[in-house]
């Protein structure tokens, strides 16, 4: 582990069997409480998807009570060094997988709160380790892998554009039409916050991902979800 952990907001790179993970701890553990681990979505790190969102003055009563932990995926950090040609970005499933190293020395479970990409990570991890995982706050989870429809349908533009100018589906055209300010404030801190080397390898590990394979208890026989 890089860094100190005795100092409030301290930034941290931990090193995990997947390779090194960028984390930020704010506040200190609140006895036997769980932490709020946050990971955000693809495209975004923790400054760019919850900055806001915890600085909202109703979350300052929520955060004074738990240690916060806020995770960047491998290499998706302001400042983060492009990797090498060559490195194999972690799947999803490794991202769930690094997670236990991360700060579990100072908590012993945490409330996770997911974004997109994100979501689906702190889903696979909630499936893989349970017990580690007192509850889930998951927004704009795709818990389906990429189908050949999607592929066709953003493969052409993928291959010749940056990750920030990449077509959506055509579902998503009408709402970025009438967001277009919003649209471009994100396109801009995307293509300048964030590597764009790393970033793509994300994007591309995160299209490849596969179904969260959930089904509702009772549905299924012996049906894997979450507690």
């Amino acid at each position: 582990r890089r860094g100190c952990w005795t100092l409030e907001g301290r930034e941290h790179d931990i090193e995990t069997p997947y390779g090194l993970l960028h984390v930020v701890i704010r506040g200190s553990p609140k006895g036997n409480r769980p932490a709020i681990l946050t990971y955000h979505d693809v495209g975004l790190n923790h400054k760019l998807c919850f900055n806001t969102f915890f600085n909202f003055e109703d979350m300052q009563e929520i955060t004074k009570h738990f240690v916060v932990c806020h995770v960047d995926a491998p290499g998706q950090q302001v400042g983060a060094s492009q990797f090498p040609q060559g490195y194999q970005f972690p799947s999803m499933e490794q991202l769930a997988a690094m997670l236990p190293s991360v700060g579990f020395g100072l908590f012993k479970y945490v409330i996770g709160i997911g974004v997109g990409a994100g979501a689906y990570v702190l889903a696979k991890f909630a499936l893989i380790f349970p017990d580690l995982v007192e509850g889930l706050v998951l927004m704009n989870i795709d818990p389906n892998g990429k189908g050949w429809i999607d592929w066709a349908a953003t493969k052409p533009a993928s291959l010749c554009l940056p990750v920030p100018s990449t077509s959506p589906p055509p579902r998503a055209q009408e709402e970025l039409v009438n967001n277009t300010e919003l649209v471009q404030s994100y396109r801009q801190q995307i293509g300048n916050v964030v590597n764009q080397a790393n970033l793509q390898l994300f994007w591309n590990m995160y299209n490849s991902r596969r179904d969260l394979d959930i089904n509702r208890p009772g549905t299924v026989p012996n049906a894997k979800t979450l507690r």
